[in-house]
């Protein structure tokens, strides 16, 4: 072992470990915007295993698809990467124990902040093939009010300035595929891993919408590029990847003799389903059990409402009950019958399942994934982005309700206890794990509590004035209402009667 003595005492992790992998891609096929847990743990897990198939066969070009992971500003995971020799564990949690991998697909780290001219040159480069994205809801950059891109936004307004450093990561891959443009003109795919609806389609207006605000020969130059030479397929990804503590370091540690500063934990259930439509190839994704399918979209469906709506409910609720983490929430019996009767009776009628899919197993599953106590996943980090997260997740489905002369009351109960955990009214704690939850909506909401009076005032502030659920929920009053009436429990009574009294419509 070549390794440095940590101070710890024991070696960090490097390419000299006995147990790294041996086999690592030699160029760079994938610009990744976004080096954050997910896509490490996700991504660069199934890049792993497509690598190893190929490579088993003999396949001409394995070694193309290695990724250049992108950070947008914080250094601490690309510092500590390099340190590693780009490498990093996969911790995966059960209650059964644990297991270790390191995934060894990447070929470089940087941050966007620090060196925006190299993310458009790394995006301009011939040998890439595919810009892949996971910077959450909020890193898109558009308007909740229209769905389009958010023009008055400094950071946009910056990055149609400044070619040559853009800031966002609209921005930065109209930069980039305008330098390609004009480098060499070849496809590439554009690949959004977020957990947006039909999130092809939606990047894929967002960035002609930018190469549009471009001066008129340079966005009649770009349109055509992208129309030509760009794809944009949509995805739905799933996998459950808490925070990094010292808890997984020590885990590494004791398991695997090296000291990781960056290792990522996981659950055990993973799932990648994608569009077919790769401009200029991609790797053999399916050999780790990627599903490429012409039902995106209802695979999307089903995880963006079943589990991902009823998960911020459990969230929140958890949050205002004391719970620290998902398990011990959704151990909590008015919790689970909350989180079943939103899934079942609200979420569900909405839902058109994809092939294959048996609803029933597909609920008990999300179970027991949301019981797996050995991850600990926090109702902190699950209720943080709501102001985006619950816009994707809650119109849609009330407004059929609603239509149907139904009233979708666990779903206002969700909206009711998001804002309980964002934006209490004067005299209201609702507890650290609600206080650490982070959002770009904090400071306004906070100024629409300021000027409430009731919760039922507030109520009409943020969802009919403020558009926090989207115009069309804004003009409806019943909602709006009945969302107020179970705020105003929530801040009397608590958690656990809202509840009740949600269930009971």
């Amino acid at each position: 072992m070549t390794e440095v003595k940590a101070a710890s005492g024991l070696s960090r992790l490097s390419a000299a470990y006995d147990g790294a992998p041996r086999l690592r891609p030699s160029r760079s096929g994938i610009v990744h915007l976004g080096l954050g847990n997910f896509h490490r743990a996700h991504q660069a897990v199934y890049t792993r295993a497509a690598l190893d198939a190929a490579l088993s066969g003999d396949q001409a070009g394995a070694d193309e698809w290695g990724i250049i992971g992108v950070g947008s500003r914080s250094a601490s995971v690309t510092d500590a990467m390099k340190a590693q020799d780009l490498l990093y564990t996969v911790v995966e949690i059960s209650p059964g124990g644990e297991s270790f991998s390191i995934p060894g697909v990447h070929t470089d780290a940087f941050t966007a902040a620090a060196e925006p001219e190299r993310v458009v040159s790394s995006i301009a480069a011939s040998s890439t093939r595919i810009v892949s994205l996971t910077v959450t809801e909020n890193g898109y950059f558009y308007s909740p009010r229209t769905g389009h891109l958010a023009v008055d936004d400094p950071a946009i307004q910056h990055d149609l300035a400044d070619a040559a450093r853009p800031a966002t990561p609209i921005g930065q891959i109209v930069r980039g595929l305008q330098s390609r443009a004009r480098a060499h003109g070849g496809p590439i795919t554009v690949l959004s891993c977020d957990n947006l609806a039909d999130n092809g389609h939606h990047t894929e207006r967002l960035v002609k919408e930018f190469a549009g605000l471009l001066p008129e020969a340079e966005a009649a130059e770009t349109l055509a590029f992208l129309e030509r030479n760009v794809t944009f397929p949509s995805t739905m990804v799933d996998r459950i990847v808490p925070a990094t503590t010292d808890h997984y370091r020590r885990l590494v540690a004791e398991g695997r003799g090296y000291r990781d500063d960056v290792p990522v934990p996981a659950e055990p259930f993973t799932m990648w389903v994608l569009e077919d439509r790769f401009a200029a190839g991609r790797p053999a994704w399916e050999a780790g059990g990627a599903v490429f399918s012409d039902e995106v979209s209802r695979y999307e469906q089903l995880k963006v409402r079943l589990l991902n709506g009823t998960h911020s409910l459990i969230a929140y609720l958890g949050a205002l009950s004391g719970a620290a983490t998902i398990p011990e929430s959704v151990g909590k019996p008015f919790i689970e019958a909350a989180a079943r009767h939103v899934l079942r009776d609200e979420y569900l009628p909405s839902v058109t399942a994809p092939r294959g899919v048996d609803l029933a197993a597909y609920e008990e599953q999300l179970f027991e994934r949301w019981r797996n106590t050995a991850l600990g996943h926090r109702t902190s980090q699950v209720g943080t982005d709501g102001s985006v997260k619950l816009r994707q997740r809650i119109p849609e489905p009330a407004i059929a309700l609603l239509d149907a002369a139904t009233m979708p009351h666990l779903l206002a109960l969700t909206t009711a206890a998001y804002l309980a955990c964002l934006a209490p009214l004067g005299g209201f704690d609702p507890g650290p794990h609600a206080a650490a939850m982070v959002d770009p909506a904090r400071p306004a909401l906070a100024r629409a509590a300021s000027e409430s009076s009731t919760a039922h005032d507030l109520a009409r502030r943020v969802l009919r004035d403020q558009h926090l659920l989207g115009g069309e929920l804004a003009g409806r009053d019943e909602f709006i209402d009945r969302t107020g009436e179970l705020l105003d429990a929530i801040l009397r009574h608590g958690a656990m009667a809202a509840a009740a009294e949600a269930a009971q419509g």
